[in-house]
């Protein structure tokens, strides 16, 4: 003890250079610990046991002195008797305070003080079983001999099954037993008696390895089950940290959404009066602008508060999607009419790059979702395909059908193509590859990022497929449960479903 005090108050006191002695004063101190929780569980078991057998050992004890009366007086045998029903009466309630005192949390400081009550208990016990050598034995009675050393032995093994948990207590109790029992067998010096005295050795000897493995394997599972609690209790930790983390950073985008929704909100107000007034300066509505540079500085400043306001709009996209602000209306949608009407919408800008600009879709393909969403989609693809397409090149909308029914809205264009290790950070909010930033393309890095949000909103995901050189690949994959057509289409598309649980129902089952 007082060398680990010793150990403790060094380690305490050494600097940054001795870091190496504090950690294994630690390890020690440590080792200290668990051979310490070790000994207070091997006790317990120990005790435990000794109360699951309190009834069972006193019947076997009087089944023993009963058969002795043949060949001893009554006298010794029931003084004997009672003698143990007392020192096994004060076992039990020594085994019940025990067992009450260990819930207390200073019940492991005390282990050595219970073990030394034990094991003394212990040796009573062993000397109160060496009595009926003396006081039972009746030389040249080789039946009563072996009758008594054959029950001592049943005993020896019925205490081993109790106390293996702990081996000295075992050796203090079983090794002075057996020790007795063989010399007294030997001193009768017959044959018999000398047999049963060599046998009654080796069964100590077998009983003794018996309970080294027994204690050996209580040990390791022991061991094991601290462990399993030890990584159980990190894995909590982990968990509630992880679970703090979560919740930290759903708060923290709760509060950017609603700053950005505010933000949006306060500047689309100003921003629409500078787009009004320069527009009616660049139009010369109220009059002729007397300086030709006016002018190109109105349309300047008008071209610059429309690109101001699309990423507004886009801000406020996105922080609606992050907040679960989107109502979702679901209705039955032609995918090809909305991408016809993004063609239409993007149209110049794509002629003015000189960009090819095509549908690949026959007839009409009806989708159960949100008409304006799909066409938000549809035009953040194929604006996005344009601005990473060069001069020359082609931008291709496609609808097709997937193995297992699943609809796919497709955006190809012929452009440099992404990187693969860029794929997944493209998709992210505020987020650009390396070609926007090394040919300073405008935007905000959002399109993609409305687009998964969007999708997600349908049920749906987005792929991108991409090769260097050659051009990407946008798709939205949508679940076969969302495409519709015939009499299905007819009833989701029907004036007279104006009850909306009536219409989410035909929704989950049409």
């Amino acid at each position: 003890m007082l060398c680990e005090n010793w150990v403790n108050v060094r380690a305490q006191k050494l600097p940054e250079s001795e870091l190496p002695f504090r950690q294994l004063a630690e390890k020690r101190q440590q080792a200290a610990d668990d051979m310490r929780s070790w000994e207070a569980e091997m006790l317990h078991i120990f005790v435990r046991n000794q109360l699951r057998v309190a009834l069972f050992m006193p019947g076997l004890v009087v089944f023993f002195a009963m058969i002795n009366l043949a060949w001893v007086s009554p006298l010794p045998v029931f003084a004997w008797l009672a003698a143990y029903m007392v020192l096994e009466g004060h076992r039990m309630m020594l085994a019940r305070r025990y067992m009450n005192a260990r819930s207390n949390k200073n019940a492991f400081l005390q282990t050595r003080k219970w073990l030394h009550v034990f094991t003394f208990n212990e040796l009573l016990h062993a000397i109160l079983w060496l009595a009926p050598l003396v006081l039972f034995w009746q030389p040249g009675e080789v039946l009563q001999h072996m009758f008594i050393g054959a029950s001592i032995m049943a005993v020896l093994a019925l205490k081993l099954l109790v106390a293996n948990s702990f081996l000295p207590l075992l050796l203090m109790g079983n090794g002075a037993i057996v020790l007795a029992l063989a010399i007294r067998a030997a001193l009768e010096g017959s044959k018999v008696d000398l047999a049963m005295a060599g046998m009654v050795l080796m069964l100590g000897l077998f009983f003794f390895q018996i309970a080294r493995r027994l204690q050996k394997n209580m040990r390791e599972m022991l061991e094991y089950r601290r462990q399993r609690e030890r990584l159980i209790e990190e894995l909590a930790r982990e968990r509630d940290a992880a679970e703090r983390a979560r919740l930290q950073a759903e708060e923290a985008n709760r509060a950017k959404s609603q700053f950005l929704a505010a933000m949006s909100h306060e500047l689309r107000t100003p921003l629409n009066a500078i787009m009004g007034f320069s527009e009616i300066i660049s139009a010369e509505m109220l009059g002729p602008v007397q300086v030709d540079r006016y002018k190109e500085y109105a349309s300047d400043i008008h071209r610059s508060g429309s690109y101001l306001l699309n990423l507004i709009e886009d801000i406020l996209d996105l922080s609606r999607i992050e907040a679960g602000r989107v109502e979702m209306r679901e209705e039955v949608v032609d995918i090809v009419a909305e991408a016809e009407n993004a063609i239409n919408l993007l149209s110049i800008k794509a002629e003015a790059r000189k960009q090819s600009l095509k549908l690949e879709a026959s007839g009409s393909v009806e989708l159960l979702g949100n008409a304006r969403y799909i066409r938000q989609i549809w035009v953040n693809l194929a604006s996005n395909a344009i601005k990473f397409t060069p001069e020359g090149g082609s931008i291709t909308l496609t609808v097709r059908r997937l193995e297992g029914g699943n609809l796919a809205l497709e955006v190809r264009d012929t452009g440099e193509g992404i990187p693969e290790n860029e794929l997944n950070k493209v998709m992210q909010s505020f987020s650009r590859g390396s070609s926007a930033t090394r040919k300073a393309v405008e935007g905000a890095g959002l399109g993609l990022a409305i687009v998964n949000g969007l999708a997600r909103l349908h049920d749906a995901r987005l792929e991108l497929e991409s090769q260097v050189g050659k051009g990407t690949t946008a798709r939205v994959v949508f679940p076969a449960r969302r495409v519709v057509s015939g009499v299905r289409a007819d009833l989701i598309r029907g004036e007279e479903l104006e009850d909306s649980l009536e219409h989410q129902l035909l929704l989950l089952t049409a």
